[in-house]
């Protein structure tokens, strides 16, 4: 499929994970992508592959993310998708008795204020075209309650999905679409570290998702590439969840 052949779509979070397969799956369909990522390592090499520009960006910091968007029409002339992907889960993000002030600051920043301001700085030039798609991705923690807490974490998530909601509806009528995704578990690097070396971790989260396994980064990339789309033309402030059942569940097959 070629569903989004020659428009210009900027990936933060692009070096690795659900960025990484997203910017594999949107130059598939035939996007012009922009991998913006804070390692200018990884982000280079993600572009490389896909035949795309790289940036590298401080997506917390204010004026670097106007300077993104700003310089990506510029250079292309337009910015036709935003897929807000940029976060961070540190180890010391954990129960509220345990976490202090400097990790809620730093989680909330880079998990929820690096999307305003992308959200801010992509709309005015999505409102000039007339026409424009974001997608934020938010988390099935934002959905959920869990005794294994990652407080800021989930607050920031939460943050994203009420915002998202909010800007779908404020711009709706302009034709820009805005829209938060949702993903259960997923095998990246991030989670790996964090779950998946520890096997009673790993099977504490993995009783609660029906499929019984973790997603893997493509299977989300189709998830974004379907909202990137005009497929998805008649959704807008949706949280759209893709989490291998576990919003569904109560009781999991044995």
């Amino acid at each position: 499929m070629e569903r989004l052949q020659d428009r210009v779509a900027v990936i933060t979070g692009a070096g690795s994970g659900i960025g990484l397969a997203t910017a594999r799956r949107f130059a598939a369909e035939g996007a012009k992508v922009v991998c913006v990522d804070i390692s200018a390592d990884a982000g280079k090499a993600v572009a490389d592959e896909v035949g795309g520009e790289f940036v590298a960006c401080d997506v917390s910091d204010e004026a670097s993310v106007r300077e993104l968007f700003d310089g990506v029409v510029k250079r292309h002339g337009r910015v036709d998708i935003a897929f807000n992907n940029a976060g961070i889960s540190p180890p010391d993000d954990d129960s509220i008795l345990v976490t202090g002030l400097d990790a809620w600051e730093r989680v909330l920043k880079v998990n929820t204020t690096s999307v305003f301001f992308c959200c801010k700085y992509a709309i005015p030039h999505m409102q000039r075209q007339g026409k424009g798609s974001i997608i934020n991705t938010a988390s099935f923690v934002a959905l959920l309650g869990a005794a294994t807490s990652q407080i800021a974490y989930t607050a920031s998530k939460g943050g994203v999905l009420a915002m998202t909601r909010e800007l779908g509806v404020q711009f709706a009528r302009e034709g820009i679409r805005i829209n938060a995704l949702c993903p259960g578990p997923v095998a990246t690097p991030l989670l790996m570290d964090l779950f998946a070396k520890d096997p009673e971790r790993a099977a504490r989260r993995l009783v609660h998702v029906p499929m019984g396994r973790f997603a893997e980064p493509e299977e989300i990339a189709a998830a974004v590439a379907f909202l990137a789309s005009d497929d998805a033309s008649f959704m807008t402030a949706a949280q759209f969840v893709v989490d291998g059942g576990i919003t569904g569940a109560y009781v999991t097959p044995l």
